[in-house]
């Protein structure tokens, strides 16, 4: 599912307009952001610290297929 995301104050311009276009997609959806308040995110950090590693097997050593 895609979700076609229109900003409050632009719903009277283009949510008819985005319906129109995407209604032969059954894959979209239009909506509008109807959120009010303050950004709880704001302040806080964002998400834990990741660490990016390799998660390949490591290479085959020569040696150990030797045996």
């Amino acid at each position: 599912m895609i979700y076609c995301v229109i900003p409050r104050e632009l719903e009277d311009d283009l949510f008819d307009k985005m319906v129109e276009y995407y209604k032969d997609n059954p894959n979209v959806t239009v909506i509008v952001d109807r959120r009010e308040g303050p950004d709880r995110r704001k302040g806080r950090e964002q998400g834990g610290k990741r660490e990016t590693r390799d998660r390949r097997r490591p290479p085959i050593s020569i040696e150990s297929v030797k045996g």
